[in-house]
């Protein structure tokens, strides 16, 4: 096993598990990056303004994984998510979380 492997294995298929159990996905980079390309499916709520979107995704009822460009502001929206009682998993960059629940 490899170290990446090793390293990022596990969350692969915590995500996965996310996923196949009816996951939200939140890309979280702003709007004219989201507008050149996502996850089809995907609900675009710019980190910038999640804190104030709590409430809607509350009512959502469903896992969350987010996602941004390389993983960094989805981390951080992941964070301020699970801080609020939202189940939720930093999916990283949109790219390759796409071509994981592919």
């Amino acid at each position: 096993m490899g170290l990446l492997s090793f390293l990022f294995g596990n969350k692969n298929e915590e995500i996965k598990s996310f996923y196949t159990r009816g996951a939200i996905i939140i890309d979280v980079r702003t709007k004219g990056e989201y507008d050149l390309g996502a996850i089809p499916g995907s609900k675009n709520i710019p980190l910038q303004i999640i804190n104030a979107k709590i409430k809607d995704i509350k009512k959502l009822n469903k896992p969350i994984i987010t996602c941004c460009a390389s993983g960094m502001r989805s981390g951080s929206a992941a964070s301020i998510l699970n801080s609020n009682g939202i189940e939720s998993i930093n999916g990283g960059g949109w790219k390759s979380l796409h071509q994981l629940i592919a």
